[in-house]
């Protein structure tokens, strides 16, 4: 079998957390910021996880993980 490639565009934005979940970062964070107030700056600024449903489709993106 040929090696499997990454996505690498799936590869700079989700990362795997220890127990092999997968973490993602918030859109809306990046620009066009002095309307949006801290609170939600704030709330966008902390990772979450990736929903159950798109879980293995991320995962099939990263075959080898990701450090």
């Amino acid at each position: 079998m040929p090696k499997l490639k990454t996505h690498k565009g799936a590869a700079k934005r989700f990362r795997l957390t220890a127990t092999g979940k997968i973490k993602r970062g918030h859109s809306h964070a990046r620009h066009i910021l002095t309307k949006k107030t801290t609170k939600r700056k704030r709330q966008l600024d902390i990772d979450s996880m990736v929903s159950e449903g798109d879980q293995k489709r991320v995962e099939a993106m990263l075959p080898y993980g990701r450090s």
